[in-house]
């Protein structure tokens, strides 16, 4: 029944867009019956959204991986930089969320640490829809920032790096043995604007993964046992991914291929000054409105990335 769901779910959209093609066709058909230039616009803006709704289309046919289709946990930490760096990762923070928005997702801040003087030295997201780890998956790596810092009273051009990582969320059909005796548990209290009663209780819930030292913490809900909860999901999400890296670097090394260490890769650059360009590194793609990028533009990024890894993994 899952199956049949799910492809329920992925025909609807096809469907949708052949009913709407069909009525722009028979209008037109009409228009140059009755020689009516007055639909004229109606059919280009109509013409225009239906190539909208065929890229994504398309591109939504190439995120075929095993977990494409699950939530996406977002991480974004803080480079070198001080307050620069920690306001770039806040700036990530909305660009995402409004992305997310865009594309009807929900978006939640589980956990984070707040710079000393503005933004995040690191901030943990769930990104809840379909596909949301095959789309963001394209986002893991170094970004990279060139302004004029409003926090340099000198108006210097500062550059500064954040660090962007995405795991799929795992749910319980996939087996990941995590044995309670592995486990340390800690609760405290949250660190964040909550109201009285997140600021007043121990809810907020660390677990410490002792295996591979890997620590997860929650602090956005306001009882213990939901921030448990969502603790153990992100949890589960990065040993999954933690495993299948392992498993990639064996079968690389007995292909005797290089592997190369993503985290520490710059994928793209947002330059502000001394000209405005969003340029991503590994498709060369390049968008000269830093600003509409900065508010969640980024499909045009994404889709270039996975037409070229799809590429690449055919060649």
């Amino acid at each position: 029944m899952q199956k049949i769901s799910q492809l329920r779910e992925f025909l609807a959209p096809w469907e949708k867009l052949t009913a709407e093609v069909d009525d722009l066709a028979t209008l037109a058909e009409l228009a140059v019956e009755e020689s009516d230039d007055s639909v004229e616009a109606e059919l280009e803006q109509g013409i225009e959204a239906a190539r909208a709704s065929l890229g994504d289309l398309e591109l939504a046919t190439i995120l075929t991986g095993e977990l494409d289709r699950n939530n996406a946990i977002l991480a974004i930490n803080a480079g070198a930089g001080g307050t620069e760096a920690c306001d770039w990762a806040e700036m990530l923070l909305r660009m995402y969320s409004l992305w997310a928005e865009s594309h009807g997702y929900g978006f939640q801040v589980v956990d984070s640490v707040p710079g000393e003087e503005a933004g995040f030295r690191n901030v943990t997201t769930r990104v809840e829809g379909t596909n949301a780890y095959g789309y963001l998956k394209a986002e893991v790596g170094v970004h990279r920032l060139v302004r004029i810092s409003p926090y340099d009273a000198n108006k210097r051009r500062h550059t500064s790096f954040a660090a962007v990582d995405v795991v799929p969320e795992v749910d319980d059909s996939i087996d990941i043995d995590i044995k309670p005796d592995d486990l340390r548990v800690e609760t405290f209290r949250s660190s964040g604007a909550g109201g009285q009663h997140v600021n007043k209780t121990d809810s907020a819930v660390r677990i410490t993964h002792l295996l591979t030292g890997m620590v997860v913490s929650c602090q956005n809900e306001r009882s213990q046992h939901s921030n448990r909860r969502t603790a153990m999901t992100i949890l589960r999400a990065r040993l999954y991914e933690l495993e299948r890296k392992r498993r990639q670097e064996e079968l690389a090394a007995l292909r005797g291929a290089q592997q190369s260490i993503e985290w520490g890769s710059q994928i793209r650059s947002y330059v502000m000054q001394p000209y405005t360009m969003v340029k991503d590194h590994r498709t060369s793609v390049e968008v000269g409105d830093v600003n509409a990028v900065l508010n969640g533009g980024l499909d045009e990024f994404m889709r270039a990335y996975l037409q070229a890894k799809i590429g690449s993994e055919e060649g």
